[in-house]
């Protein structure tokens, strides 16, 4: 990935987006030739030098102290989100050694433990690639469509793009192929060099114009908690809560727990989902034990 580029392209596309009036500037006459700030007003909301400012959107963060970068996240009025983004696309060109992170491929056996204690909701496990690294029986169930590719480790935002079963499994598919490219790129600015992520956007890059138009917008988004809709081929509609906990114990990787308000329907089909998952498990051991009669 061209580092200049993502840092020119970020801060001009968040320069562009916010008008004279909505940072407290006198717009003088009605044709302007820029959309949004011009650089020269963000430089004088940030109290930096016109020069300095236009270097840095040219791509060049290096040296830029944190109370800069404080100074122009708040010039550009970056959410939490693209403050850190901001921060990583600095960090990767000063100066000392770099420390890549390279979250495992697999879980120990204790936190699979975990997920297999955690019986009444789906939980799995991902990491920044949004590869899935370990599941429950009932997240299995769940995500059946997406582990019908064949290809592991299955990843969520593949299967987003460029599946078709996708825009029915997401009842709210768009908002969804909205998440995943902004969470994907947020972690492209935490790790820059990590190889499989870069083959992930070109294979989503080269395969679905959508994905292009998304990944262009250089948005970026944390997906802590929410809401999820999911139309399962076997339970219908299942609308559930998610929370999404880093683990400190495993850099890099991240848990993901869906519930449902008790009593609601989606509780129901959760029921009917794990019941469904039990079936084929038993159907499975049995294909897999040799008749002895």
């Amino acid at each position: 990935m061209d580092h200049r580029a993502e840092v020119r392209e970020f801060l001009s596309s968040r320069r562009a987006r916010i008008t004279p009036e909505q940072a407290g500037l006198p717009a003088y006459g009605g044709n302007r030739r820029v959309k949004g700030l011009r650089r020269e007003e963000v430089a004088m909301l940030a109290g930096v030098s016109i020069d300095y400012y236009v270097r840095m959107e040219r791509g060049n963060l290096a040296g830029a102290s944190d109370s800069v970068l404080d100074a122009l996240a708040g010039a550009l009025r970056l959410d939490e989100a693209e403050r850190e983004h901001l921060f990583s696309l600095a960090r990767a060109v000063s100066p000392g050694p770099r420390r890549r992170r390279t979250p495992p491929a697999t879980v120990r056996p204790a936190i699979q433990q975990v997920l297999d204690a955690i019986t009444d909701a789906p939980a799995w496990v991902r990491n920044g690639r949004h590869d899935i690294v370990a599941m429950n029986r009932l997240a299995r169930a769940l995500y059946a469509p997406v582990l019908a590719d064949p290809r592991r480790p299955a990843n969520t935002t593949r299967f987003v793009y460029l599946d078709p079963a996708a825009r029915e499994f997401f009842v709210d598919w768009d908002r969804v192929a909205n998440d995943a490219a902004a969470m994907l790129r947020l972690e492209a600015g935490r790790d820059p060099h990590d190889r499989a992520l870069i083959e992930l956007v070109g294979e989503l890059s080269t395969q679905s114009e959508v994905f292009r138009q998304r990944w262009a917008s250089h948005d970026v988004q944390f997906h802590r908690s929410g809401q999820k809709r999911l139309r399962h081929p076997v339970v219908g509609q299942l609308d559930l809560n998610f929370e999404s906990m880093e683990l400190p114990s495993e850099p890099g990787l991240t848990l993901i727990v869906y519930t449902a308000t008790p009593g609601s329907p989606a509780a129901d089909g959760l029921k009917m989902l794990a019941s469904w998952a039990a079936t084929q498990d038993l159907a499975e051991a049995q294909q897999a034990s040799p008749d002895q009669t």
